[in-house]
């Protein structure tokens, strides 16, 4: 899965023939039962597709977003998850996928362009305009870090997304996205934070 010489494609694919042959083990089955099984194989897919992106060459996008759109993957939480996590230039190409605009124009979109310009892009690529106010603030944001003014991380930017629909006491499936993709930060950073420690 991680050998760059395989087409991200192919290696997507194999991830998920991994995962499938994970869910079907009487072992796996018996320790965590089957719902609980489906849920962290589902979840630990869309952490091992996101992992995957950060290890693909951009040529290899356009191949790697098709093959995600026919297996019915390439869903708004997915697209959310990418924007959340800095993959920008994923985002930039799923948004050439979806909306049937040049990659110039959404590359320059991207970059500077403005709400109103930027809402029209993400409607016409399909996504809610109840989505549009989270992956405008996560732009911005890495907009900024991209240009040397910020530092900031998944963990802020998730924070920053959730602030946009209310804070912790917002509700609905959006929010227990935004939420989940934070909380999947926070631990994170934790794990990392305790791995230095104990090397120091």
């Amino acid at each position: 899965i991680s050998d760059a010489r395989l087409p991200a494609d192919c290696r997507h694919m194999l991830l998920i023939k991994l995962s499938e042959t994970l869910k079907g083990s009487p072992l796996v089955l018996a320790l965590m039962g089957r719902a609980r099984t489906e849920r962290v194989m589902r979840d630990a897919c869309v952490k091992a597709s996101l992992t995957l992106i950060e290890g693909t060459r951009q040529e290899e996008h356009a191949a790697l977003i098709e093959h995600l759109r026919l297996r019915g993957d390439l869903t708004a939480s997915f697209i959310i998850r990418t924007i959340a996590h800095g993959k920008v230039d994923f985002f930039g190409s799923a948004l050439v996928a979806l909306s049937q605009q040049s990659e110039q124009r959404v590359r320059a979109l991207l970059a500077g362009g403005h709400d109103v310009a930027l809402q029209a892009l993400l409607r016409s690529a399909g996504l809610a305009a109840a989505t549009h106010a989270i992956i405008l603030r996560a732009l911005k944001v890495w907009r900024e870090v991209a240009n040397g003014k910020r530092l900031a991380g998944v963990q802020e930017v998730s924070w920053l997304m959730l602030k946009e629909l209310g804070g912790q006491s917002a509700e609905g499936d959006l929010a227990g996205l935004v939420k989940s993709i934070h909380l999947d930060a926070l631990r994170e950073n934790a794990r990392g934070h305790a791995l230095a420690i104990a090397a120091a």
